[in-house]
């Protein structure tokens, strides 16, 4: 991925792609060598296979087996509590110390240095699933997941987005000053010297410790830039794709609410309820309290429930649009006790709470048998439904809410707020309509 800066970006296409995401165009060979990056290539696919050749001839140590998955998960938190909660999000300060082992960790990744890694992500955020999203989920879970890194375009260079604090960082010039040290010490030379000095296993160092490790390393973060995008609900937000869902989280050191933070990206949390799997919250909160982090950042839990309450409601409403409900009672037609008394002779008309209600299909249907429907047909049954023989439940209010075929003379809808209160006691509304 290369990266430079171009201030002569045009801001106009910016936005026209922000709106209007352009097709992909078709490319020379010339172009294709010219845009396809073989370093990202050779470290993606050598240590997948690497790794299976080393299943086929090396036997699998359980001690480096553990080892391996340690030092992944500490390597991990150099991505998440590092490249992406620290410098690309600025959602905690690190002390310095914090800031070279953070750096440190990362580098085992090989992820691309900070800066590079920064810039992609803020792009990500400031254009999501348009054209320059690096890793727009609109164009697939592949792409999202690890096609958008074989390409330098991905990236799109100039873009407005501000790295000052990043350029003038001097533990990130360190970083991208002695990357390709780093990334050879922590990547390799420390999980093979660890395992084969400690316990002798040299094969199972290469093939486990570094391969297998780095194969995982590298599905489980692209996994935060495509599954976090397709499989989860949209708590907070549902405009763009991000989602929530607990197994992106167990995959990713914690960074599986990704509707919460896309929508509140300055939080330094990514989980915010205790059952929910964020380990580089904890580990973040935990550096605070040994004075190396400082400054947590957390959003209004106010606005956060009201974003939660927002999409609630949303999801509400497609339900009820959905849903049947009782007819209302402007459209039903008005009838006198006399009509009402005189139709009752013909079919089972029963009176609850102003509303006539036709009992027919419910004769042979109801827990109490006929003959307590029976015994009403042509009278005001109000007092026995609301509890002077049963006090029904409130599906049985809304069973009987969708029987209605008629209104009382003078049983019109109420207006003022102390009708709608004594309404709701009368039960003229019922339970399923009264929110």
């Amino acid at each position: 991925m290369r990266i430079r800066e171009e201030p002569d970006f045009d801001e106009a296409a910016v936005t026209s792609a922000r709106r209007f995401p352009s097709p992909r165009q078709s490319m020379t060979w010339r172009e294709f060598a010219n845009d396809f990056s073989w370093h990202a290539f050779f470290t993606i696919a050598i240590p997948p296979i690497a790794t299976v050749y080393g299943a086929l001839t090396t036997t699998a140590n359980r001690t480096t087996i553990g080892f391996a998955t340690a030092y992944g998960v500490l390597c991990g938190f150099g991505i998440t509590a590092g490249y992406h909660r620290l410098w690309s999000h600025r959602s905690y300060n690190a002390s310095r110390p914090l800031e070279y082992i953070l750096a440190l960790l990362a580098s085992a990744n090989i992820r691309h240095p900070i800066r590079e890694w920064c810039y992609a992500h803020r792009i990500h955020h400031r254009y999501t699933d348009t054209d320059l999203d690096p890793y727009n989920a609109r164009r697939g879970l592949w792409w999202s997941h690890i096609g958008w890194a074989f390409w330098h375009s991905s990236v799109r260079q100039g873009v407005p987005v501000n790295m000052s604090d990043l350029d003038k960082n001097p533990v990130v010039i360190w970083q991208e000053r002695w990357y390709l040290p780093l990334v050879i010490f922590m990547g390799y030379v420390v999980p093979i010297l660890a395992v084969g000095l400690t316990w002798g296993d040299w094969r199972g160092g290469v093939f486990y410790a570094c391969f297998l490790r780095l194969t995982l390393s590298t599905q489980f973060t692209s996994a935060v830039n495509s599954l976090a995008h397709y499989l989860g609900e949209t708590t907070y937000d549902d405009k763009h794709t991000p989602r929530d869902h607990w197994i992106t989280a167990i995959l990713t050191n914690g960074e599986g609410y990704h509707n919460f933070h896309h929508q509140y990206p300055m939080d330094y949390r990514n989980a915010i309820k205790w059952h929910q799997w964020d380990p580089t919250k904890w580990l973040i909160f935990a550096c605070e309290k040994v004075g190396l982090a400082s400054h947590l950042k957390r959003f209004p839990e106010n606005e956060i429930q009201k974003s939660m309450l927002a999409m609630q409601l949303k999801k509400a409403r497609v339900l009820s649009d959905r849903l049947q409900w009782p007819p209302d009672s402007n459209e039903l037609p008005v009838v006198t006790w006399e009509s009402f008394r005189e139709q009752a002779q013909t079919r089972p008309l029963v009176l609850i709470a102003g509303f006539i209600h036709d009992v027919s299909a419910f004769l042979d249907e109801h827990p109490g048998g006929r003959r307590h429907l029976e015994n009403n047909i042509g009278r005001d049954a109000t007092s026995f439904f609301f509890g002077g023989v049963y006090d029904h439940s409130n599906a049985a209010h809304n069973l009987l809410s969708m029987m209605r075929v008629g209104v009382l003379h003078g049983g019109m809808e109420v207006k003022t707020e102390a009708e709608v209160m004594r309404s709701l006691v009368d039960g003229a509304i019922p339970p399923s309509k009264r929110l």
